[in-house]
């Protein structure tokens, strides 16, 4: 396969432990694993610790054919992990340990080469809890071409965000990706009131955004711009886990974009691939062909 756009999720790399065993995952590899079967060249910009979970990470790359010249290692930290619990519909909630390897991921010219060769880059706020990793994600943005489109996929988690992590990041993206519960807090830090419409022109305007998506569960979703609401609702399948539908969602959204298919075709494809995934163990399942076609529905 030809796979002509350069996108690339940097930030948290590390293992779920999950109740079923531990799955590899945090929020920028899983957005890379989806976006390399969507057909996009995928990198992973994190770090890991140079210890056995680590060399195991570096071993699953090799299986799934993904590059790993960006994964840093560092030597006096231990590759992160998450402990991952399972609520009512396989909503997870998450104790994520500190002090691990992705938290010092350093700045250099390798990255910053790459940056500029980017047609979108995936990006939370959870990676800028430490100042190190938070400093190089910002280079890193700022390195990348004018036209790169710069996903905030926000992923607030426990208390690992501040109003300026926030702020800096929307200065410097040009989509936003959040859900249901994140979205009051943000309309809480910036003081913005209103029906959930008005509060998302709102933030489109304020931070000069091309679209925002909002997910919301088994409620559905919606994706907004300046011009086009698409709203849909959630297929309705057995829920395993939900474990990665998100970033799976952010995937599809950024390579139907790259390719310049219609809204609501990449809407459709995209809750397709994150009901599938919530179906499955783990974030990072093999997604069916028929759903990777942005057809018409």
């Amino acid at each position: 396969m030809q796979r002509s756009f350069k996108v690339a999720g940097i930030g948290e790399l590390l293992w779920d432990l999950l109740p079923q065993g531990k799955q590899l995952g945090g929020a920028p590899f899983n957005f890379a694993f989806h976006a390399f079967q969507s057909g996009c060249q995928p990198y992973v910009v994190s770090a890991i610790g140079s210890d056995m979970p680590g060399e195991e990470i570096i071993s699953r790359f090799d299986e799934f054919g993904l590059d790993k010249s960006y994964v840093q290692q560092i030597t006096d930290c231990p590759t992160g992990t998450v402990t991952v619990s399972l609520g009512k519909n396989g909503i997870p909630s998450y104790i994520i340990h500190e002090g691990v390897a992705w938290d010092y991921i350093h700045w250099n010219t390798s990255l910053e080469l790459l940056a500029k060769t980017l047609d979108a880059v995936c990006f939370g706020s959870l990676a800028q809890r430490n100042q190190i990793s938070g400093d190089t994600i910002i280079n890193f943005l700022k390195a990348t071409k004018q036209d790169c489109l710069r996903v905030f996929d926000i992923n607030l988690r426990q208390s690992f965000y501040t109003h300026e992590i926030i702020k800096r990041s929307l200065d410097l993206s040009s989509i936003l990706k959040l859900n249901d519960d994140e979205l009051p807090v943000l309309a809480n830090l910036f003081g913005i009131n209103g029906s959930v419409d008005e509060q998302l022109d709102i933030l489109l305007k304020q931070f000069n955004l091309k679209l925002i998506a909002l997910t919301k569960g088994e409620k559905g979703s919606i994706l907004f711009t300046q011009n086009e609401k698409s709203v849909l609702e959630a297929p309705a399948v057995k829920v395993v886990d939900t474990v990665g539908a998100g970033d799976s969602f952010t995937a599809i959204l950024i390579a139907g974009l790259l390719q310049n298919a219609e809204l609501h075709k990449i809407h459709h494809t995209a809750i397709q691939a994150a009901a599938f995934v919530c179906t499955q163990n783990g974030a990072t399942p093999k997604l069916p062909d028929a759903i990777l076609k942005f057809k018409k529905y």
